[in-house]
């Protein structure tokens, strides 16, 4: 199935993949004006931040060009980048850990991408940090995707389940729902939807599967 996106739902996205880059590259530059003082220490730690900087905004536009980037024309199969590298460079350094398990039947590529998003769904539902679970399973006809997000607070927004279930018309999106309505868009591609389970207290779940063919 293709699914055509909105240009607004482009632009919002080039808003939110700059916001995300916005603090390490300002920290490379303040460490470049570091560079220029005589002291030692100021230039080492210039040195320091701008390396550290610029591992992470590496590792951003890295998994940014997956996740809202076009795959090749063999997305269907199961090459491309590894999610949980993706994903451990995505969260490095922040109060969300990630287990993506391996799965035992390989999934296709988009499916990958799927999962990568569902990820950023569920580390912003955890404003207080927390640990998210992804099992990947189904390969072949059938795959499906589980993103578990636990912690001492849960929080996906009204607005953003809206956008999942793409019940927020597309002039109604924002830069803090843009990525769940895409989201949904790449799992209708794939002729599947999203569900959220949160029958368990501090503990949701994304689940997707594919229509049975």
């Amino acid at each position: 199935m293709s699914t055509l996106i909105d240009m607004r739902v482009i632009d919002l996205l080039s808003a939110r993949l700059c916001h995300e880059l916005i603090s390490p590259v300002g920290a490379i530059a303040n460490g470049v004006e570091l560079l220029g003082e005589d002291d030692p220490d100021f230039v080492r730690e210039a040195t320091a931040l701008i390396a550290q900087s610029a591992k992470k905004a590496g590792q951003r536009l890295q998994f940014y060009r997956f996740a809202y980037g076009a795959l090749s024309r063999d997305g269907g199969g199961a090459g491309g980048p590894d999610p949980r590298e993706l994903v451990d460079g995505l969260l490095d350094g922040g109060k969300v850990a990630c287990d993506w398990q391996p799965a035992a039947d390989p999934i296709a590529t988009v499916w990958r991408k799927l999962g990568c998003n569902l990820v950023v769904l569920a580390a912003e539902a955890l404003p207080r940090g927390g640990r998210i679970t992804v099992v990947a399973g189904g390969g072949g006809r059938t795959p499906s995707l589980e993103v578990a997000a636990q912690g001492e607070t849960i929080n996906l927004t009204e607005d953003g389940r809206d956008a999942l279930a793409m019940r927020t018309d597309v002039a109604e999106l924002t830069s803090r729902t843009v990525h769940a309505y895409y989201t949904a868009c790449v799992a209708q591609q794939l002729a599947a939807v999203v569900t959220i389970d949160e029958t368990t207290a501090g503990r949701l779940v994304l689940r997707v599967a594919a229509a049975p063919q």
